[in-house]
């Protein structure tokens, strides 16, 4: 029974809609607790420095994705790798992930990074490229998965702290400048 229970949690999809219309905010993606806020070199499309927030989903935690702004999706990606620990800071690059870049209508880009943990087997994305996306939908879903990494450009105002909780498509985590 307490299997199930979990089992339950993991695939549970909360009904979650973000009413504020500020520009330039970035809605959290994921439920969980921030565990990285810093400037960090993005290796993979970027290949610059950039503002890096990562949310740990833990087992209690609903492991439903979305978008954090609304914009066009200008590319995506999917690489595997290994299942370490998702709190740890190499699994952003090592473990297996898949990258969403949105462009907003000013033509900043962020990009989402869903990345799967020691548990996780699979990740589901949902977007195209050239597809446009908006807060309150749903970016996809790690099956028993456990980080969402975003980066944001540099100049980005943060409005969360580590270790703080933060509610999917609920908790705004920043705003960015041009936007």
């Amino acid at each position: 029974m307490f299997l199930f229970t979990i089992v339950l949690n993991f695939f549970r999809n909360p009904s979650c809609i973000f009413t504020t219309s500020e520009e330039g905010i970035v809605v959290a993606p994921a439920d969980g607790t921030i565990v990285v806020i810093e400037d960090a070199e993005e290796n993979e499309y970027f290949r610059d420095q950039r503002m890096q927030i990562s949310i740990f989903m833990s087992l209690f935690d609903a492991h439903v994705n979305w978008y954090p702004i609304s914009g066009k999706i200008t590319h995506t990606s999917y690489q595997t790798g290994r299942f370490m620990a998702a709190y740890l800071p190499k699994s952003s690059e090592e473990n297996e992930r898949s990258s969403v870049v949105i462009q907003t209508a000013n033509g900043t880009e962020i990009l989402v990074r869903q990345i799967a943990g020691a548990m996780a087997k699979r990740i589901v994305t949902y977007g195209k490229k050239d597809q446009l996306c908006r807060i309150n939908e749903q970016m996809g879903f790690i099956k028993f998965g456990s980080r969402v990494d975003i980066f944001l450009p540099l100049d980005t105002e943060i409005l969360v702290g580590i270790d703080q909780k933060v509610k999917g498509n609920q908790t705004p985590i920043a705003r960015m400048k041009n936007a």
